[in-house]
């Protein structure tokens, strides 16, 4: 599966109030998703001494998926496209590097 072809299915599940005139929404679900990846990663250290066993690792694909939604749900609101965002990073960040 690619961006666009995540994009347009992830659209289908977005279900909140004034969709595509409400920025704040999915950027505040963003905001507690990636917490809860972090929080996923702060007790790896904590509790497991930095290993991450089969178990967390689903976890964390769980949770990164959440970002993954919030993230093309705040580019719907703003008219991007998850492609448009991935390549003018990928762009940016060779110009960085001196590519």
């Amino acid at each position: 599966m690619n961006f666009d072809e995540y994009q347009s299915e992830a659209v289908k599940t977005a279900l909140y109030p004034r969709r595509l005139e409400n920025l704040e929404y999915p950027t505040l679900g963003l905001a507690g998703e990636a917490g809860e990846v972090a929080n996923i990663v702060k007790k790896i250290q904590r509790d497991q001494q930095g290993v991450i066993t089969d178990e967390v690792r689903a976890k964390l694909k769980d949770e990164l998926g959440d970002v993954l939604w919030y993230i093309s749900a705040c580019a719907d609101e703003l008219g991007l496209s998850l492609s448009e965002i991935a390549s003018y990073n990928v762009n940016k960040l060779a110009k960085r590097h001196g590519q």
